[in-house]
């Protein structure tokens, strides 16, 4: 998964069993995911007490993330790194205690056990990172502190629409998101040339998707790329699929799945015709690096978020490519999905009030050095949209957005957009099988929903928690 994409695959979930915060030992570990070899490390002890590591200096606080000090010599990563270690040193001159940044290998992150079983081994880190499809592992688990207290009215005004309400629980704020990273269709030009293809025939619609990834195809040039690793990125790919068809997961109430319904099977079925046809790859082109895939015409069209132009900046420049919004299903509407990764501070860390007070600091001050490490991140280091509206302003006053894929993205892509829904691991697990049943299986969408719809209301039954959304 490249460098920077706004969440990729997550640890796979344990069997059901959801938790409000506080909740006994078992249920938290339901709740956070763990296995067996993780609870195995609690010896005894509260699975979720005194996280932050015994024994270390306890006027430090651990910060948990992958990308700084990062390791290697790659152009893109060092600038994230040094954005980083600016903000932990921007914070150290100014504050006790003081912030170390821990780095963590990406996939060591995102796909391993590494954090919930640190949680496990009371060993948590006091400031760590979180996508909105894992933010309720954590929530639920009882390990995130609210940041409200130390959020004024204004801040909180200052983010725009869908980017708290994924990270907030009852009018409460336990999460400030860095970036948002809205899903589009990149398209390689050069490869339209070669199937005599012009804008006039970029693709609004599902079926005019495959019909134009069917001429690529004619003319020896791959078709349309969908995400093929399982995972919650995955899933944050393919929602926007079922939403455009007038498909949820479950009703407003989050009390009752609404899955088995003619909007998700639409959905499966277009993943699956892609594949089954032979347009899409059953596997990532270039192991997923879009700037290898695009310069060598490995790909024709890529369902990719907007960090994707800050890799082809940095590592092919020369690239010919052009970004639309993804089509939708003839009577259907346009959305697309809104990720990123959000600060988040642990409730049962060494200093959970310095942690959360951090956090704010970093991303949700009315310091102007709050609003502008935003911009920076967002419109200089990567190219994200800011959550804050006048982090945005001072985006848009650069010039970030003036012309090419960033103003598409501003402009067009960025309008219809929702935020990426949390759900539990259990309920992730069950859209991300159906997925690949239909994609690699040839299994019946309409049977897949209808699975899937059982397993979510059965997993309701007994689920304790935050609202799902």
């Amino acid at each position: 998964m490249p460098q920077g994409s706004p969440y990729p695959p997550g640890p796979q979930p344990a069997p059901p069993g959801g938790s409000s915060p506080g909740g006994s030992l078992l249920s938290r570990r339901r709740a956070l995911g763990l296995g067996a070899t993780a609870l195995g490390a609690v010896a005894g002890g509260s699975l979720l007490s005194a996280c932050g590591g015994r024994g270390s200096d306890s006027r430090t606080l651990k910060f948990w993330q992958f990308y700084a000090p990062y390791p290697a010599d790659l152009p893109v990563t060092k600038k994230q790194s040094q954005w980083f270690v600016d903000l932990v040193d921007a914070w150290n001159r100014e504050h006790d205690p003081k912030v170390e940044l821990v780095f963590i290998a990406l996939a060591e992150y995102l796909n391993g056990a590494k954090l919930p079983t640190a949680f496990a081994a009371d060993e948590g880190p006091d400031i760590f990172i979180v996508s909105p499809g894992d933010f309720l592992r954590y929530y639920n688990g009882g390990v995130l502190q609210d940041l409200t207290p130390h959020l004024s009215r204004q801040v909180i005004a200052d983010f725009q629409p869908g980017t708290l309400e994924s990270r907030t629980v009852d009018g409460r704020v336990y999460g400030l998101p860095m970036e948002v990273e809205p899903m589009a269709m990149f398209y390689s030009k050069p490869a339209f040339e070669a199937a005599k293809l012009s804008e006039a025939d970029i693709p609004r619609t599902w079926d005019q998707l495959l019909d134009v990834g069917d001429k690529l195809r004619s003319a020896g040039q791959p078709g349309v790329v969908f995400e093929t690793q399982p995972g919650y990125f995955q899933n944050f790919t393919w929602y926007p699929f079922m939403w455009s068809a007038g498909g949820e997961v479950m009703n407003p109430a989050g009390t009752a799945s609404t899955f088995d319904s003619p909007g998700a099977i639409k959905a499966l079925s277009l993943w699956q015709q892609a594949i089954q046809s032979g347009i899409s790859p059953r596997t990532l082109p270039a192991a997923g690096d879009a700037s290898v895939a695009f310069t060598q015409n490995l790909v024709s069209m890529w369902h990719r978020g907007i960090w994707t132009i800050k890799e082809f900046q940095e590592n092919s420049p020369d690239v010919r490519y052009g970004v639309f919004r993804t089509p939708i299903p003839d009577g259907g509407t346009y959305t697309t999905s809104l990720g990123g990764w959000a600060f988040v501070a642990n409730s049962r860390g060494r200093n959970p009030e310095a942690a959360a007070e951090f956090c704010a600091f970093a991303l949700g001050s009315e310091r102007p050095d709050s609003v502008a490490r935003m911009t920076d991140w967002c419109a200089g280091v990567k190219t994200d949209i800011p959550p804050r509206k006048s982090s945005l302003d001072q985006a848009v006053a650069r010039g970030a957005f003036n012309n090419g894929p960033m103003r598409v993205f501003l402009d067009e892509v960025f309008p219809g957009s929702r935020g990426e829904p949390r759900y539990p691991p259990v309920i992730y697990k069950a859209i991300s099988d159906a997925i690949q049943a239909c994609m690699f299986a040839g299994a019946d969408p309409h049977a897949q929903a209808a699975t899937v719809a059982e397993s979510i209301d059965a997993y309701l039954k007994t689920y304790q928690g935050a609202k799902l959304s």
